[in-house]
């Protein structure tokens, strides 16, 4: 990137961030995020995907735009069309010494809840187009077979949206479990899992069952993918970041909608996460602190967390390699290959993350 556009980006990042001191006094918290890339042995044409906020406007999340540097050939912000994930894309020519490239992006937050008490509102509604668009199947999350079979199962007797997606929150905590085993946040091949009956993974797999199992009975439902970013205000150890230091605090969450209330957020892979890593650990299921959490995390969350975007089967700019199942993680490659995305020293990536006094 050349050092004008560089000034100009910033300048603009500046600018945004002018609504900062109002958030503030509603409640928002406002962070930075950086990350810094280097691509530990270039061959050839060195190449790297870094996930940046696309979820934008919303009721729990703004974001104010990235600013970055280094010695990369060619970068620009690119998007993978479909879903609208926003990714920095940056390329190194063959020869480049030492390929960096370093990213900030602004964003604030505040916790999110949905207020399941009242009546709703009819006039709260999916257009049809969106209603298909977050019913419809991907290619690791399937919505046919023994996902629909299994939801069907689960929800038999329960009536409306939030009844049933209910039913299927409470059956994913009392029978997933975390497996500390699992590489990364896993992939979140429901089939796999159902027909195996090996049921533990991590958060892009227990949440990516709850939204398969929702899509398979006609309720739109979304996987979120980010990352934390500080820590729990609520007490809970094992659900913040424990550090500025965030390079392996990737974390999905989901949503699902709801006639009358709208998107209803929800974390079954959290109080798994709970009950496995909460001090002391291996908590038992009724332990006062995963009773709590299992109560907030059917239609709240806590914002200390940043939303990149709900993406999958992502294709990456550029790139002959296959598409990945969604963007969390910093991807790259070199002379045509692929690096490993969940090893940060095969490409030597940081992040870290820090409030914004204002």
């Amino acid at each position: 990137m050349k050092r004008r556009d560089f000034l100009k980006s910033s300048a603009a990042v500046a600018a945004a961030a002018l609504p900062w001191k109002a958030l503030a006094a509603e409640g928002w918290r406002a962070y930075e995020i950086t990350t810094r890339v280097e691509i530990a042995k270039p061959s050839g044409v060195s190449r790297a995907w870094i996930p940046v906020p696309s979820v934008d406007a919303t009721s729990w999340q703004r974001a104010f735009g990235s600013s970055w540097s280094g010695n990369a050939t060619r970068t620009e912000l690119a998007s993978d069309g479909k879903y609208g994930v926003s990714m920095l894309y940056a390329e190194w020519a063959s020869g480049t010494a030492n390929p960096v490239i370093e990213i900030t992006s602004r964003f604030a937050t505040q916790d999110r809840a949905a207020d399941l008490g009242s009546a709703g509102d009819s006039r709260l509604e999916l257009s049809a187009a969106d209603r298909a668009f977050f019913t419809s199947p991907t290619e690791l999350i399937r919505t046919d077979g023994i996902v629909k079979k299994t939801a069907l199962d689960i929800t038999k007797g329960a009536k409306g949206d939030v009844e049933k997606a209910r039913a299927i929150y409470e059956w994913i905590v009392d029978n997933t479990f975390r497996d500390p085993k699992v590489r990364g946040c896993g992939l979140g091949d429901i089939t796999t899992m159902l027909e195996t009956g090996n049921l533990g993974g991590k958060c892009a797999d227990l949440n990516a069952l709850f939204v398969g199992l929702c899509r398979s009975i006609g309720i739109p439902a979304r996987d979120i993918y980010g990352i934390r970013v500080a820590k729990s205000q609520y007490g809970y150890k094992s659900l913040g970041a424990g550090s500025e230091n965030v390079t392996k605090a990737q974390h999905c969450r989901a949503d699902f909608f709801a006639r009358g209330h709208g998107w209803v957020p929800v974390d079954p892979a959290d109080v798994r996460k709970v009950v496995l890593e909460e001090p002391p650990g291996q908590l038992p299921v009724g332990d006062a602190k995963v009773v709590a959490a299992r109560k907030r995390l059917f239609g709240s969350w806590e914002m200390n967390w940043l939303a990149y975007n709900m993406g999958h089967d992502v294709a990456l700019p550029a790139s002959k390699g296959p598409k990945i199942p969604f963007l969390m993680y910093v991807n790259a490659e070199t002379d045509g290959q692929r690096l490993d995305q969940l090893d940060p020293d095969s490409m030597t990536y940081a992040i870290t993350a820090w409030d914004i006094k204002v």
